[in-house]
């Protein structure tokens, strides 16, 4: 009796063992296969070198620098955020050109992003040039074509400012160009701009001439303006002649005018795109009011364009070929 009764308890007991193995093997097979994040990431998120943006009606790949996923827009001294655009056109000098910015800006302090648009056709090597220069940067691609050059500067501006618009990238824009070379005191002058900016910008063409278009000041405030480059007359001493294809990059403005104009006294149409160089200009135009010149009294100059003919980019690209 006392036997049967000892063999039945083991054999409970086993059973028992088993099916305390059988679960625990199961529920650890189960864990192992559970992902090991919950749904809230962390403030480190994986960055995708290709992902589509719907800031424009437009097909357009975004690529981003792995620290520009998240930008701060102020850092921790309050220093606003300074967006540089920049467009492109095809020669052969356009990456030279890009390595000449690129070590600029990256003597200019923190936060900055650089937006580059182009062709998607031209922007295998860019993209891979732009890995390498260590400066937070997007990079705008799209599949239009175009058989004028000035239509295309535009549609690219274009481009970056509904980039800007879409994402909320609170900061100073500025329309910068390849051909450029800045005074680097130049970007902390530019952080100052409360609603449009705008200073004396030199070019220098191929046989040493030297053109200023720009503000006359008064301390920071516009008196008039010296209108020396070709195309511009006496009739038109406006901001919105000056501020053309040419001499776009003599201009600045906060970005939040593109989603919040009432906050600046505007008032827009439905129908009216505000992300666009058009509506830019037209609203320095009527807010001339709000344009400070930079530095005070229009003092010195900090922005050169060095013109570099386009008959040397037909004459390299028909020996390159």
């Amino acid at each position: 009796m006392g036997s049967d009764y000892r063999s039945k308890k083991r054999e409970i007991l086993w059973k028992k063992s088993i099916l305390h193995f059988s679960l625990c093997f199961i529920m650890g097979f189960m864990f192992g296969f559970a992902p090991t994040t919950t749904s809230h990431q962390s403030s480190i998120k994986p960055h995708d070198n290709s992902v589509q943006s719907t800031a424009a009606p437009i097909t357009t790949t975004v690529e981003a620098s792995l620290n520009s996923t998240e930008i701060d827009e102020d850092d921790e001294y309050g220093t606003p955020l300074i967006l540089v655009t920049v467009t492109s056109s095809i020669n052969p000098f356009k990456h030279t050109f890009l390595r000449r910015l690129s070590d600029t800006l990256k003597h200019v302090p923190a936060p900055l992003l650089w937006i580059i648009a182009e062709n998607r056709l031209e922007a295998g090597s860019t993209a891979e040039m732009l890995r390498m220069t260590g400066i937070m940067y997007r990079h705008l691609t799209f599949n239009e074509n175009f058989t004028d050059v000035e239509t295309e500067m535009d549609y690219q501006r274009n481009l970056a400012l509904k980039h800007i618009e879409y994402h909320r990238l609170d900061g100073i824009v500025h329309f910068a160009d390849l051909s450029n070379v800045y005074e680097l005191n130049f970007f902390d002058e530019i952080r100052d701009i409360e609603t449009f900016g705008t200073w004396v910008v030199a070019s220098l063409s191929a046989n040493g001439e030297v053109v200023i278009d720009g503000p006359v000041c008064s301390d920071s405030k516009v008196l008039g303006w010296s209108f020396n480059h070709s195309g511009v007359t006496d009739d038109d001493q406006s901001p919105l002649k000056l501020m053309s294809r040419n001499s776009v990059s003599g201009f600045g403005f906060k970005s939040s005018i593109l989603w919040d104009p009432e906050r600046w006294g505007r008032r827009v149409s439905e129908t009216e795109s505000m992300a666009s160089i058009n509506y830019v200009r037209q609203a320095m135009l009527e807010d001339e009011s709000k344009l400070m010149a930079f530095p005070s009294d229009c003092s010195r100059i900090m922005v050169w364009n060095l013109h570099v003919p386009r008959t040397l980019f037909l004459g390299v690209g028909d020996q390159l070929t």
